[in-house]
């Protein structure tokens, strides 16, 4: 529903998981000073919205860019056909070839970019959409890059949290924890449980950093046990992605906090098949779009391609569906940031979302148990925006 990182990225993908892995700080390059110019018009004689998809259809994420990019059809196939002309672009692996992607696309008259994948190229771009370059809608969910013109369209980790605390205490629970590696990833996690349950009222009553590469994870397991003791529920957020995932929980059950004792909760690294074979997973709470939207998908996207999509393809079916809405607007489509920043939000195979003024995104998730084999939603998703944008 879960990837500005290229490290994390490649996990997320060896998962098949949502993306929902960690920034890493990458240098884009430098535009020149030359804005980009739109040669090419904007709309086909017919009077088609031209849009540029920018994928990675080259080297080792081909295979990924492949499938995103028949998401984006199989949305044109849904109806956005009828209002958009898709153009797709080679936006490789850098930073670089992002940019020289989007120029191109530029150049040939897209009123608004779909892509690209990586965090780092998405912030390449920001330059040539400042100096009155086409809107960009990207495929990441780093919401660091996220800026003016520049949207986060990924299903960004921190809202994950909250969202799963939100229904944590809910349901009654009060006293909160985190058992996290110590990367930026474990730490982003880490502290966006201390500053949102704290600012809730709730008690965070330790926060354990464990050595990623490390094998010893029952020392700091036992750290947090002895700081969690006492007689009301605790939640420990456990941001670990499979296989490392089943070591952090068997050193947190062997320290005293199992499933029975201890409710645990996640976020989209989760989100993968097969997680519900982990036993001391049964119970466990975290936050993603909900599933059964995405298993229509899934079965249509089999039938027309026949091979299951990529857990991220149905972001890039969700933005084309929304080019599709505001291509409707008027003749032309409106893709202006007024447009985009619509504060009703947009609907969508991952759920509910609304884009904000300075490029993040705000997703309606739900909240997943996982029982076995077997998930089930136990918070559902909000089906619309009730409170205004801030």
């Amino acid at each position: 529903m879960r990837l500005s990182s290229i490290a994390l990225l490649a996990t997320a993908l060896l998962m098949a998981a949502c993306a929902s892995a960690p920034p890493q700080a990458t240098t884009p390059p430098t535009p020149t000073a030359t804005a980009t110019v739109r040669t090419g018009p904007a709309t086909t004689t017919s009077g088609k919205a031209r849009i540029a998809v920018l994928l990675p259809l080259s080297g080792r994420l081909a295979p990924l860019g492949q499938s995103l990019q028949q998401a984006a059809e199989l949305a044109l196939f849904d109806g956005a056909s009828r209002e958009l002309a898709l153009s797709v672009y080679d936006s490789g692996e850098s930073a670089e070839a992002a940019l020289e992607a989007y120029r191109k696309a530029r150049a040939e008259g897209a009123s608004l970019v779909l892509g690209p994948l990586f965090g780092a190229s998405a912030a390449a771009l920001a330059p040539a959409v400042a100096q009155g370059g086409a809107n960009v809608i990207a495929f990441s969910n780093d919401e660091s890059v996220g800026q003016a013109g520049v949207w986060v369209m990924g299903i960004a980790a921190p809202p994950q949290v909250r969202r799963v605390i939100d229904h944590a205490l809910q349901a009654g629970i009060k006293r909160f924890a985190a058992f996290a590696p110590n990367t930026p990833y474990g730490d982003q996690m880490a502290r966006t449980l201390e500053t949102h349950a704290t600012a809730r009222g709730a008690e965070v009553v330790a926060i354990e950093l464990f050595d990623a590469e490390g094998l010893d994870l029952g020392t700091p397991a036992r750290r947090l046990a002895a700081t969690a003791k006492g007689s009301d529920r605790i939640a420990v957020l456990v941001p670990v992605p499979p296989p490392r995932l089943s070591a952090a929980l068997t050193a947190l059950a062997t320290a005293g906090l199992d499933n029975r004792a201890t409710q645990y909760i996640g976020t989209g690294v989760w989100d993968v098949q097969r997680v519900g074979s982990e036993s001391l997973l049964r119970g466990a709470w975290y936050a993603a779009p909900d599933p059964a939207r995405r298993a229509d998908f899934e079965r249509r996207f089999i039938a027309t391609y026949g091979r299951p999509p990529h857990r991220l393809a149905t972001i890039a079916y969700d933005a084309v569906s929304l080019a599709g809405q505001l291509a409707r607007v008027r003749p032309g489509g409106d893709f202006s940031a007024q447009a985009l920043s619509n504060p009703n939000g947009w609907a969508g195979i991952d759920g509910a979302f609304r884009f904000f003024p300075d490029g993040r995104v705000e997703r309606a998730l739900a909240v997943i148990e996982i029982q076995g084999d077997r998930s089930r939603v136990v918070g559902p998703a909000p089906s619309s925006f009730v409170r205004p944008v801030n």
